[in-house]
């Protein structure tokens, strides 16, 4: 049985949202304003999203962003994946615990730690600064989040599933294929959304290890910001959120309509 909030319970909830979203709602609501700054609202208009879309170099960086979130997203996934199956795999529980608090470490490090990490790597290896470095580190910083969302599928899956398979004459290709992958399916598909999302919204990692005229959305807005209040920045960040919230909505839906399927065929 669902527990019931308390109205003290709703009235707290209530506040922690409105703390949340009251900002991001103020920056969206004021990229429709005709004056020039935030101070008041003078009229409705779509000019700075106009700016935005006239803006060529801008909507170049909006689709370097969606690439390296995209790529990095399903990169992450494939090693994320096969790396909490390893780990589960793992018959040692010391050296199991031991992966996980790893892959725990590296979700906790801050960012800028990480950033400036790549930054000494790359520049010890000799990587250039640009789409690559950005992309590896994405990479690296999505596979934690990935493993995460799988592990917990993986741990309640019935092992008799992969016994039963195995004594059908299943290799261990067809296995985790045709019993494990369909299985953790959920788990993937929010460690995708996840590492997607956070590609998309990292700065810190990402202005470590950016460079040679290559440079993500999040970059962008910060230089903006820095040169000036600008409501060209409100409209870039408006629809940034709106890209989150399609993401989110996507997500919610393939779940339930896994969730369906599910239900249908059992």
């Amino acid at each position: 049985m669902r527990s019931q909030l308390t109205p003290i319970a709703k009235i707290y909830l209530a506040i922690v949202f409105v703390i949340l979203y009251a900002p991001i709602f103020y920056l969206i609501f004021y990229s429709f304003n005709s004056g020039g700054s935030m101070g008041s609202f003078e009229g409705f208009t779509l000019e700075h999203y106009q700016a935005v879309f006239d803006d060529h170099r801008l909507l170049v960086i909006l689709i370097n962003t969606v690439i390296v979130a995209l790529l990095s997203a399903l990169l992450a996934t494939i090693i994320g994946t096969l790396g909490a199956i390893g780990i589960v795999s793992l018959r040692n529980d010391k050296i199991r615990n031991t992966v996980l608090s790893l892959n725990n470490i590296l979700i906790v490090s801050p960012d800028v730690v990480i950033g400036a990490s790549f930054l000494i790597l790359f520049t010890m290896i000799g990587v250039k600064l640009g789409f690559t470095s950005v992309l590896i580190s994405h990479i690296a910083f999505s596979i934690p989040i990935v493993v995460l969302m799988v592990l917990p599928k993986i741990l309640e899956m019935n092992t008799n599933l992969i016994d039963a398979a195995l004594d059908l004459g299943a290799n261990r290709r067809d296995v985790l294929t045709r019993v494990i992958i369909p299985y953790i399916k959920p788990g993937i598909l929010a460690g995708f959304f996840m590492a997607i999302t956070y590609s998309l919204d990292d700065f810190a990692v990402t202005f470590f290890v950016t460079g040679n005229g290559f440079s993500t959305l999040s970059v962008e807005i910060y230089s903006m910001a820095r040169a000036g209040i600008s409501l060209t920045v409100n409209a870039i960040s408006g629809l940034v959120f709106i890209v989150t919230v399609g993401i989110v909505v996507m997500y919610y839906f393939i779940t339930m309509r896994s969730k369906k399927t599910e239900g249908s065929t059992q």
